[in-house]
């Protein structure tokens, strides 16, 4: 297959950019290259637009113009939500909660403040994926002072019930944040309805540039910077900020907003397509997380008695111009290859839980796209291995 033909079914991972968000970056390189702090007016220029971006994409999460705060994406805004807060309410309490599943940036967070003497509490999930509302409820206690909850996870697409967890939270007194990376510009988040103190959100994932991301930070709440340095950002995050990306992150937050509905139906419909034709077709196909109450193009699958061939399985379809993933693509990170968390966190086996595949489909992929996905795994199947012998597993298309 062509290099120009290749079906990429790894959005989850990233996005290609958009080429109407690729035209609003462009001229920020050399035409409006301004430092949004000089006082001249090519400085005034660039703010005007740093702080039109901000506006909109405040505005696509019913947020402020002042409680967003840019960063360099996911990683960064997780790491601030949980330092900052965690270090600016010790004298409250040091208790902080998350769920078991959460990304591995929020995890490792979580274990560095251990090393520094907070108490984490890690919340279980049921068998798609679900945070236990009543359960976050009964692990606040009085010296909590943060709860964190993914909007949607990374690996399996399930959606958690952020606005319940919110309300919960809300009603304790204890602040709230949301790593929405993976659902912004693809579900409807409102920071009012869920009740979230503080959320992460990024570019990379809705067609727009790597490397910029920001953070909510509901009026009011305490937090401290993790950058010192020029005071940019109202003092909460200094260095100068990323023009092009900005400006970028805005027009795919706008994109992504105002085709979200379309879009969703349509994601959702071809991933019904995928899942009802490889349920007909393999005896041994079983779906990881929510079967519903997932994010649109996301599918995360394994075929029991196979999980020790996922690596191989990806190859094929890598060869045949098809990229997917196992898992999430973080954690291709991990030198350890240790099974994913998120897996094992559902009630998979140790083995189980390196078979995951996911797939995530997004705007530029096509009903053809999937028709040609169907018929390459069924074919890179027959080639697999289980570790049933003397199971019948691959049925073939009914």
């Amino acid at each position: 297959m062509m290099e120009n033909h290749r079906i990429y079914f790894d959005n989850a991972a990233t996005t290609r950019v958009d080429d109407r968000v690729t035209e609003i970056m462009l001229p920020l390189f050399a035409q409006y290259y301004g430092n949004p702090s000089s006082l001249h007016s090519c400085g005034t220029q660039a703010k005007e637009i740093l702080e039109s971006s901000r506006e909109s994409i405040a505005g696509c999460i019913g947020a402020n113009r002042d409680e967003l705060f840019f960063t360099s994406g996911g990683t960064e805004s997780n790491n601030w939500a949980l330092k900052g807060v965690a270090h600016a309410n010790r004298e409250r309490g040091r208790h902080i909660i998350v769920s078991a599943i959460e990304h591995d940036c929020v995890l490792n967070t979580c274990k560095w403040l251990a090393e520094e003497g907070y108490h984490v509490t890690y919340l279980p999930v049921d068998e798609d994926g679900l945070v236990d509302v009543a359960q976050v409820k009964e692990a606040i206690g009085p010296k909590t002072i943060l709860v964190s909850v993914m909007h949607a996870n990374n690996e399996i697409g399930t959606i958690e019930p952020v606005e319940e967890i919110g309300a919960v939270c809300r009603d304790r007194g204890v602040l709230f944040h949301t790593d929405a990376c993976q659902s912004f510009g693809k579900i409807p988040l409102d920071v009012t309805t869920a009740c979230t103190d503080l959320v992460t959100i990024n570019a990379h994932k809705i067609y727009g540039p790597k490397g910029i991301g920001a953070l909510y930070i509901r009026k009011g709440v305490r937090i401290i910077p993790l950058l010192h340095g020029g005071g940019q950002e109202s003092g909460m995050r200094s260095t100068t900020e990323n023009l092009p990306a900005i400006a970028g992150f805005a027009g795919a937050a706008q994109l992504s907003v105002t085709e979200m509905d379309r879009e969703a139906r349509r994601l959702t419909a071809l991933r019904k397509t995928i899942t009802g034709h490889l349920s007909s077709a393999f005896d041994n196909f079983y779906i990881n997380g929510h079967e519903k109450h997932r994010l649109p193009g996301h599918l995360s699958f394994s075929f029991h008695g196979f999980e020790g061939e996922t690596i191989r399985l990806l190859l094929h379809l890598d060869d045949s111009g098809i990229a997917v993933s196992a898992g999430s693509a973080c954690s291709s990170n991990d030198k350890s290859h240790n099974a994913s968390h998120v897996l094992k966190a559902i009630g998979l086996n140790p083995f189980e839980a390196r078979g995951g595949i996911r797939i995530s489909m997004g705007r530029f992929n096509t009903e053809n796209d999937v028709t040609v996905f169907l018929e390459t795994l069924e074919k890179a199947f027959q080639s697999l291995t289980s570790i049933f012998s003397d199971s019948l597993i691959y049925s073939g298309s009914r």
